[in-house]
């Protein structure tokens, strides 16, 4: 049977109790200092401390710490004991909490993931906590700490945008804690993951423009390091021209665009990323076709076309996840991602693994292209 990760610092405690290194009375380590003691997530180090205390092995006083109970022994009987308790998950009163971190949500993506899970959540008798963080790794490693403390069973995460993986996350893998990845997938972590093919999906826009008889076609996106789903749309862009034997100029790539990433509040382009748009444009004239990441960017780069009194007539934009105008007629040609699979299928992979069956590392959600008329 397997050990958790949690089981080996309740026992590591016990063990200290039995040969008298902490005796009652004595302060047991913290949720924060067991974590950095043994390389785990608090999750885990807070799962520990509660069924030690569960077990009556120590007492927990609020504001103070966790300390050896009185009365506790080293005997055999009451070893025995505890290790059976630590076996044992007690019934839980009303419905298990599972959590979902998200960076940021809107009308042309995010919404209707987000009712999606709420819905599935609840239909499998779970009640689903949000938190959004704004793009923040700290408010990230904040956000996991706190659903941590109300007790979650699990936790859905789309990772922020960055060069870096959160450690919080990565522990939580780590230490086996069910986690279920959405709308991107962390590259040589074995973690499961909902998204979509964003390689097909950019190839396909990629390729349409081109069958509409442009060869000179740029990319825009903010920083794609170390996020998968930029990472891929940008490979689906290069190897479209491949595909068809075009050129590719590396001075149609602008990937550094961010002004519209989840951290800046109001969902609104900066200036230094219209200067750079607006620079471009003015640069490479003979460019009149783009194929843009995000629909954010679409919308900024659509706004600086305008202000330099060119018509939009002009451009061929295609995006991802655009919105439709007044009409109900999309504004660009763009990739419809399914969020409503995708957080169906995000719930369903977390509830299998709480109910300890074994799930796929990559579960692909299938898109469609929207073209406008």
């Amino acid at each position: 049977m397997e050990v958790h990760l949690y089981e080996q610092l309740y026992r590591h405690i016990v063990q200290e109790i039995q040969i008298g290194k902490l005796k009652p009375g004595d302060r047991v380590s913290s949720e924060k200092e067991l974590a950095e003691q043994f390389g785990v997530s608090r999750i885990t180090s807070k799962k520990a401390l509660e069924k030690l205390a569960e077990a009556g092995v120590i007492k927990r006083i609020q504001g103070k710490g966790s300390f050896v109970a009185n009365g506790t022994t080293g005997g055999l009987e009451q070893k025995r004991h505890w290790e059976e308790r630590i076996s044992r998950v007690p019934e839980e009163k009303g419905r298990q909490l599972i959590g979902f971190i998200i960076s940021n949500f809107s009308d042309e993506f995010g919404l209707q993931l987000l009712r999606s899970m709420e819905k599935q959540s609840a239909e499998h008798k779970y009640d689903l906590i949000i938190k959004r963080t704004w793009g923040s790794r700290e408010e990230e490693e904040r956000a996991i700490h706190l659903l941590g403390s109300l007790g979650i069973k699990g936790l859905i995460v789309t990772p922020i945008h960055g060069e870096h993986y959160n450690e919080e996350l990565l522990r939580l893998v780590l230490d086996k804690f069910p986690v279920v990845l959405v709308d991107r997938y962390l590259k040589g972590i074995p973690v499961c993951s909902v998204y979509t093919d964003n390689k097909k999906a950019a190839k396909e826009l990629t390729l349409h423009l081109i069958e509409k008889g442009h060869e000179q076609i740029a990319y825009l996106s903010p920083p794609v390091e170390n996020t998968s789903t930029l990472e891929e749309r940008l490979f689906g862009y290069t190897s479209a021209f491949t595909q068809e034997g075009l050129k590719l100029n590396e001075d149609y790539c602008l990937t550094n665009l961010k002004g519209t990433l989840p951290i800046n509040m109001h969902g609104t382009a900066s200036e230094s990323d219209k200067n750079t748009v607006k620079h471009f444009l003015e640069q490479y004239p003979d460019v009149k076709a783009f194929v843009v990441s995000e629909y954010l960017v679409a919308t900024m780069l659509a706004q600086v076309i305008d202000t330099l009194g060119r018509s939009l007539d002009d451009y061929d934009i295609v995006c991802f996840d655009s919105l439709n105008d007044h009409f109900g007629k999309p504004i660009f040609t763009h990739i419809q991602q399914d969020e409503k699979r995708m957080g169906e299928e995000a719930v369903r992979l977390l509830v299998s693994q709480l109910s300890g069956e074994a799930v796929p590392e990559q579960r692909i959600i299938e898109h469609r292209m929207i073209v406008k008329k």
